[in-house]
């Protein structure tokens, strides 16, 4: 097949790349496809220019990797994926040290040493530290195509290759062999090297656990060989999704088996950092000095020996102002009208204007989440704010439905992109991560709306009702219809909007602290209906 060549200029220096005719994407041994001839110049040129990100005499942390570290073309998120990289400063005091992502996708160690290293290596300077991570891609030929396979190993077996389609003559080492020729040439331009294993695939071994890839043990070995601080990502974050369970697992890549979403690439920036942190070598003792606090955000609970707690989430309709007699007020802040307090403690998490979307999003259900113990209670109740605009005005709309359906929205505000899920499956995640801690979970359909379309007030049976039956169904997990209980009481004791607008304060969602006693009975009756657990704690 006749062969394509393109040039490329690479921040002042070039290099000439193979692809086939067209401009095609290639496609790897893994089936996995990385950065096409017509997109390449646009990705390299997203890269910083090594060394631009010091600030005075501070030093940088160069990242070396390749997709699962900087995916996409600009590695933005616009394609759903996201690298690791990218969220690695969010670790680092900015004041102190700043975190420079130099990966790109496509890279074998062999090929990102040739042609891009070289650069990187004029910029580092005394003091610098340096994460070689990087291996994903030493597959496939030796001498064709892409060309940028490595021995398989640690040793120092080398080969002479010609590159078929170009003539060029190359010495390729093994995996470690390269590895070691990163570690010299940090050490000479007076910068500390950091040897670090692969991200997980998304591949299950007999075992039932995620494959470790073999890379780890030949960095090991070379670190103890040249005495580099090394850390096992592969491990840490592999041990995080034998955890996680095949569904919470999956979530972690999108698209293929082996790079990340923004979850799987948050969880490998933090598991990368949690090494360093952890790490007993005295030579990252520098570098950790320059580290932010690794501290899990957390409620605030005033936790009592023998009394669980129970977690409620949601949004205005469960916490308002919660203060003024005449004002607007959350069930979430009479639970004690139903609940012992001698038995379980209640904590009030809702925030208003959320949904499940931006709840998540603002760091809200982490805190919930690293707070859990077992024999925990979580109340799920979302729905007033997922009807909104996903990409405008607040952002925090969701998909319609159920399913495990996802789309990359951009931002209307600040064109940053998101890749956006169904209402039903923040549910279920938050389902799942409450059950990982050995809670429980019980999902609460929405306060009923102050609208009476033909002389009864509104259901939304059809919407929200049957996506929160969908998910129970799904999940198995507990179901307290609040919204028709409530909707039961009000048609009955009311009639009318007018009636029941005692219930309610200012608009047809809110309600006053009539109405937030309302709904704290009608989750007591719920959960009474149900023999649920929870309700061994009620009054």
């Amino acid at each position: 097949m006749k062969k394509l060549l393109t040039t490329i200029s690479i921040l002042g220096a070039s290099a000439t790349f193979t692809f086939g005719q067209g401009l095609k994407p290639v496609e790897d041994v893994n089936k996995v496809v990385d950065n096409t001839p017509d997109s390449i110049n646009k990705a390299l040129m997203a890269r910083p220019k090594p060394g631009s990100s010091r600030k005075g005499n501070n030093p940088v942390l160069f990242l070396i990797g390749n997709s699962t570290m900087r995916n996409g073309t600009l590695g933005n998120g616009n394609n759903g994926q996201w690298g690791w990289g990218f969220f690695e400063h969010k670790y680092f005091d900015s004041n102190k040290i700043t975190v420079e992502n130099q990966a790109l996708g496509g890279m074998s160690s062999r090929t990102f040493y040739n042609v891009l290293w070289p650069d990187i290596r004029k910029a580092i300077r005394k003091g610098d530290w340096v994460i070689v991570s990087i291996g994903h891609n030493d597959n496939g030929p030796y001498d064709s195509g892409r060309a940028r396979a490595t021995i398989p190993g640690a040793g120092r077996d080398s080969m002479n290759v010609t590159i078929k389609e170009t003539g060029v003559k190359e010495t390729v080492y093994t995996y470690g062999g390269y590895m070691r020729k990163y570690i010299e040439d940090i050490r000479k331009a007076g910068g500390n090297p950091i040897l670090m294993s692969l991200t997980p695939r998304d591949a299950y071994g007999d075992d039932g656990k995620i494959v470790r890839k073999p890379h780890g043990k030949w960095l090991e070995q070379v670190a103890a060989e040249e005495n580099v601080p090394y850390v096992d990502l592969n491990e840490i974050s592999g041990a995080k999704l034998d955890m996680y369970g095949k569904w919470k697992e999956s979530y972690h890549f999108y698209k293929d088996h082996i790079h990340t979403s923004r979850f799987g690439a948050e969880m490998n920036a933090r598991s990368a950092a949690e090494g360093i942190a952890a790490s007993n070598d005295p030579k990252l003792a520098q570098l950790k000095a320059m580290m932010n606090d690794m501290t899990l955000p957390t409620v605030d609970v005033n936790r009592e020996e023998g009394k669980p707690v129970v977690f409620i989430t949601g949004d205005s309709t469960v916490k308002n102002e919660d203060k003024d007699k005449d004002g607007m007020w959350g069930w979430g802040s009479q639970a004690y009208t139903v609940f012992d307090k001698k038995k379980i403690t209640c904590v009030n998490c809702a925030k208003a204007g959320r949904s499940t979307r931006t709840y998540f999003n603002e760091g809200r259900w982490d805190q919930v989440y690293n707070s859990l113990k077992p024999g925990d209670f979580v109340l799920i109740q979302f729905g007033h704010n997922d009807i909104g605009p996903i990409d405008k005005d607040r952002m925090r709309g969701t998909i319609r439905g159920t399913s495990d359906s996802t789309h990359v929205y951009k931002m209307e505000k600040g064109g940053t992109y998101e890749l956006v899920y169904t209402f039903g499956w923040y549910l279920k995640k938050f389902i799942q991560d409450v059950r990982e801690k050995g809670a429980t979970p019980i999902l609460v359909s929405l306060t009923p709306r102050n609208e009476w379309p033909k002389g009864k007030i509104e259901r939304r049976n059809d919407s929200y009702g049957k996506w929160y039956r969908e998910v129970a169904e799904q999940t198995g997990v507990e179901f307290l219809d609040l919204h028709n209980i409530t909707a039961d009481y009000l048609d009955k004791k009311c009639g009318s909007k007018e009636k029941a607008m005692k219930y309610y304060n200012r608009d047809h969602t809110h309600t006053s602290l009539l109405g937030a006693k309302t709904n704290a009975r009608s989750i007591a009756k719920g959960l009474k209906a149900n023999k649920s657990p929870l309700a061994e704690y009620l009054k």
